[in-house]
């Protein structure tokens, strides 16, 4: 038990909330188009734009929740954004019209988002430099275990599919995250940051080219979470002849897989270079998964097709592991102390734009293109995997540079 317990002191409370606010997320990602459809009425296009705008707003809005954090402490923010995530859902129960639901999908979206670049400020004022990745690692698998045991209970309301049902999911998703918030008060208060009044810009990022590039390249290689989401499911209703339970199958061994592996993962990431090896073999791993899902498309008998799929989800889970591990040790290791909040919400930024963007491209590369799309799509992760070295390397020689505009900290008699 010790690879999936975080070391003893403020992490043990960081993964906690994480644990309990993704339960309730689970719950969520199963019925909330069911619920947005089928109880409120929307259409599924207006859902599909609806929650596209609100990634947008978040999407802009998470540098500067991610800002916030750092100038009045990611603590305090944290809760405060945990709760204002809680009433976008406790909102969602309300919403019978579209513009009302684009409205609170705006707000959830900008408030999850603000959310966790708080949450990742906070880790790295409170977790010493050398243990951020593995704590990372831990409070992936706490998220992942949650949301696989609020699946289970969303699964539960998709079973009496009523109204009563889904708004008990929505409910309680509110209800971790208020949980979550509290939980969050038996760590300590990070202080915040000094002011930088001395010419250096306040979004500091959106300056940071060498960091852009790097948050770019890394979002290239997320694209491979609507993989799994989407483009794989799509692919085998369609494309194959594996039977439907396949699916589901695909999807608990991916999560069984990060829950179990992702801590030992992470481990052997010490610092930004092995964390670009990672990227790199992530990259090279994902190609060899697209190829094999194209294989399983050539009309083989089902027992085989699934087999085969096993094989290509299996590669995915380990490049996911391998891609998530070097993402945490490059985006703490490349922010400056003090500014973790922005920059956080600027490298998390790229998971917003693959949740966003994500699903329209890989559906049209994937089930429009079929082998070719599969093979360009690995060719991406592969081009994006190998130019992390590089862009590290660059952002790390210019990280003296960031550190010398920095003011001196105060100093008390």
């Amino acid at each position: 038990m010790s690879r999936f317990l975080p070391p003893p002191g403020p992490a043990r409370p960081l993964a906690a909330a994480q644990l309990a606010d993704s339960i309730g997320l689970g719950g969520y990602l199963v019925c909330s188009a069911l619920y947005f459809t089928r109880i409120v009425g929307l259409s599924a296009a207006q859902v599909g734009f609806g929650l596209t705008v609100g990634w947008a707003v978040g999407f802009l809005t998470g540098v500067p929740l991610g800002h916030l954090a750092d100038r009045r402490g990611p603590r305090g923010v944290a809760m405060l954004l945990a709760l204002c995530t809680a009433a976008a859902l406790v909102a969602f129960l309300f919403v019978r019209d579209f513009v009302p639901f684009v409205l609170v999908a705006c707000l959830y979206s900008s408030a999850l988002c603000g959310l966790n670049a708080a949450r990742q400020a906070l880790l790295a004022g409170l977790v010493a430099a050398g243990d951020r990745t593995r704590v990372r690692a831990v409070l992936a698998t706490a998220i992942n275990g949650g949301i696989a045991v609020g699946a289970g209970l969303g699964g539960l309301a998709l079973q009496a599919d009523t109204e009563a049902a889904y708004l008990a999911v929505f409910a309680f998703d509110a209800v971790s995250l208020g949980v979550s918030a509290l939980v969050l008060l038996r760590l300590p208060v990070v202080a915040p940051g000094a002011a930088h009044d001395n010419g250096t810009p306040a979004l500091a990022v959106l300056r940071d080219r060498p960091y852009a590039v790097v948050a770019t390249l890394n979002m290239l290689l997320q694209l491979h979470i609507p993989l799994i989401t989407l483009a794989i499911p799509l692919w085998i209703v369609e494309r194959t002849n594996a039977p439907g339970w396949t699916v589901s199958l695909l999807l608990v061994l991916n999560t069984l897989s990060v829950v179990l592996f992702q801590v030992r993962v992470a481990s052997r990431v010490r610092d930004l270079a092995s964390a670009s090896r990672f990227m790199r073999s992530a990259g090279v791993t994902l190609l060899a998964a697209c190829a094999v899902f194209a294989i399983s498309g050539y009309g083989a008998p089902a027992w085989i097709a699934v087999a085969v799929l096993v094989v290509a989800v299996t590669l995915q889970a380990c490049a996911e592991m391998m891609q998530a591990s070097g993402a945490w040790e490059i985006s703490f290791g490349l922010a400056p102390d003090g500014r973790h909040g922005q920059y956080q919400g600027f490298f998390g930024s790229g998971f917003t734009v693959a949740r966003m963007l994500g699903p329209l491209l890989v559906t049209t590369v994937v089930l429009g293109w079929g082998t070719a799309g599969w093979l360009l799509l690995g060719g991406v992760f592969v081009a994006a995997g190998v130019a992390m070295g590089p862009a590290v390397r660059w952002a790390e020689r210019t990280r003296e540079d960031l550190v010398e505009t920095q003011p001196l900290p105060a100093t008390t008699a």
